[in-house]
Parts: structure tokens; C-alpha cells; sequence
């Protein structure tokens, strides 16, 4: 079992910069791919940002390519998401999500291929 909480949330200002972070615990952190997920209020929630486990590849939505970016540290079981130039479309609850599936090379981004989710934290950005 694995559990992911989440920090760096909170309130900004359009244009400005957050960092998310999601700490994992357990031992096998280095094998599983992680992903950022948003859902805003009365919308489904998709995948903003992901990095596969083998070679570190990434994935990004078109919605934040340029702005977002992802990371993991192995060694301190963590995954970031630096958020820059925020918008205020960029309002949502975000979530930090774990795939455990080691046969899976590419950056997952779909719901269904991760197994455990954190509790979420909220972004919002002011116009």
C-alpha cells in the first residue's frame, strides 16, 4: 500500500508561480510512475502533468506545456509540479497520483492506470 499526501497549495495571483508537492510512502517509489491530476468544479478530472519510472519521460497537458513542470526526487520518495505563469483557469483541487504497474514505460494519463491517489490540494488563482 501506498499513501501520497500532497502540499504547496494555496492562493495566488494570475502570473504567479506554486510548487506542488507529493510525498509517497514505502520503499518502491522509484518503480512507479507519477502523475498530477486536476479536477475543477463541474468538470472531470484530467491528467496535467506525469513521469514514467524507467527513464523519467513526461507527459503534459497542451494546457499547461510551457508553464508546468514535473519532477520526481527518488531518493527523498517525492514528486513535484512547479506551476508558472498561472492562470486563473488553472483553478482546481489537485491530485498527485501513483501507477504501479512496472511493466508500463511511458508516463501513464489516464485515471485508470494509477492505483493510488492522494487526498488532493486546492490552487486557486486570482484574475
Amino acid at each position: 500500500q501506498v499513501q501520497l499526501v500532497e502540499s504547496g497549495g494555496g492562493l495566488v495571483q494570475a502570473g504567479g508561480s506554486l510548487r506542488l508537492s507529493c510525498a509517497a510512502s514505502g520503499r518502491t517509489f522509484s518503480s512507479y510512475a507519477m502523475g498530477w491530476f486536476r479536477q475543477a468544479p463541474g468538470k472531470e478530472r484530467e491528467c496535467v502533468a506525469a513521469i514514467s519510472w524507467s527513464d523519467g519521460r513526461t507527459y503534459y497537458a497542451d494546457s499547461v506545456k510551457g508553464r508546468f513542470t514535473i519532477s520526481r526526487d527518488n531518493a527523498k520518495n517525492t514528486v513535484y509540479l512547479q506551476m508558472n505563469s498561472l492562470k486563473p483557469e488553472d483553478t482546481a483541487v489537485y491530485y498527485c497520483a501513483a501507477d504501479a504497474d512496472a511493466r508500463r514505460m511511458a508516463a501513464p494519463v489516464y485515471l485508470y492506470e494509477y492505483d493510488y491517489w492522494g487526498q488532493g490540494t486546492q490552487v486557486t488563482v486570482s484574475s
